[in-house]
């Protein structure tokens, strides 16, 4: 049987990624778009922390939180009727996106047909990865659980904890802090890289839109019930493919991460993935739980027998600052990897396109 069309049909799928630019990459451009995502993923290693968006009032991240909480301010009023309120929040969803996408597709635009214009797409992805500044937080708690600060590792981890920090103990920190690693690398490093490849910049940029609006008002409280249920479903319907990849990244990343177990990490993963609070980030939370022989999600009293939320893992609650470490380790590995597929991806495309 002769393979050579099937090959010939594969290579020229993956030159045709990003497939769906909507007419903004040509062949004469100078350079392919994915060169931007990579060369932000590298620049993010060393410079990530210095655009922190905690520490940024003007970041694109905490711009776009801010418009989610006008609009929620303005449009979800709580005596307007449910169906009134769901409608209004599917409504500044779409008009949020659609401006989105126009803005990406200016700047995508910009950056291939403009001199120089590359250097802003590349800030602003470099600016909306959540790889090194999670990592250098999640870092700094591990050092203040180490040196007895709960204090300050609570302080730490506020950022990323998916609750409140205050009656925490250190145990509930670290879990925090590992469980952050979990989230951040599905839904601020794997899923804006998933969509920039499959969509280019005006992708990313809806796609971190989406997961900002969930994040701000995708609560399922009486309040944000109605009004953030179209954010909320969008954000799980974008992330269900790279929580899913994020997860076996992890896995894959426990073969190199020393007394990980990638075993434990996949049983753990497929398992009880789907008993965590967001079936989608139970992939990557479940696997980091397993890889690192701990409980992971549950409630915030580290008691298996208390009432609150499923544990992922058969490991102890009783997480310790030397966890958190292995955890930061396997995040980092876990995101080396994801630069790896996408520079294998460039790499055929450059390849294949010097070819043609």
């Amino acid at each position: 049987m002769n393979k050579a069309p099937q090959v010939d049909a594969l290579l020229a799928a993956i030159h045709s990624v990003p497939m769906f630019l909507f007419g903004i990459a040509r062949a004469d451009t100078a350079f392919d778009p994915l060169i931007l995502l990579l060369l932000a993923l590298i620049l993010d290693i060393g410079a990530g922390t210095a655009v922190n968006r905690w520490r940024l009032t003007w970041h694109p991240a905490n711009v776009m939180v801010s418009i989610a909480n006008w609009c929620d301010r303005k449009l979800n009023r709580a005596h307007r009727p449910e169906i009134d309120r769901t409608m209004r929040g599917l409504l500044a969803m779409l008009l949020l996106v659609t401006t989105a996408a126009a803005i990406g597709w200016l700047i995508a635009w910009a950056s291939l047909s403009v001199p120089l214009m590359w250097i802003l797409e590349t800030a602003l992805i470099l600016m909306l990865l959540d790889q090194r500044c999670v990592y250098a937080r999640v870092r700094l708690a591990a050092r203040a659980i180490g040196a007895d600060d709960t204090g300050k590792a609570r302080q730490e981890i506020a950022p990323i904890a998916s609750s409140g920090t205050e009656s925490m103990d250190a145990h509930a920190v670290a879990r925090a802090g590992i469980e952050g690693c979990g989230r951040a690398l599905a839904a601020g490093v794997v899923g804006p890289v998933f969509w920039y490849v499959l969509f280019g910049f005006p992708g990313f940029l809806v796609f971190k839109l989406v997961s900002e609006m969930d994040r701000a008002v995708g609560h399922r409280t009486q309040e944000h019930l109605a009004f953030g249920f179209a954010p909320a479903r969008t954000n799980h319907i974008l992330l269900y493919l790279p929580a899913r990849i994020a997860g076996v990244l992890v896995f894959i990343a426990s073969l190199f991460v020393p007394t990980a177990s990638p075993k434990a990490a996949l049983d753990t993963m497929l398992r009880d993935a789907a008993k965590f609070r967001s079936s989608n980030l139970g992939w990557p939370v479940g696997a980091m739980a397993g890889a690192l022989g701990i409980a992971l999600g549950g409630n915030s009293s580290g008691s298996r027998t208390a009432a609150g939320s499923p544990w992922l893992g058969t490991g102890s609650p009783q997480a310790s600052g030397l966890d958190v470490r292995r955890g930061i380790y396997l995040f980092s590995v876990a995101c080396l990897l994801n630069s790896a597929w996408l520079s294998m991806l460039l790499a055929v495309r450059l390849i294949e396109g010097s070819a043609t």
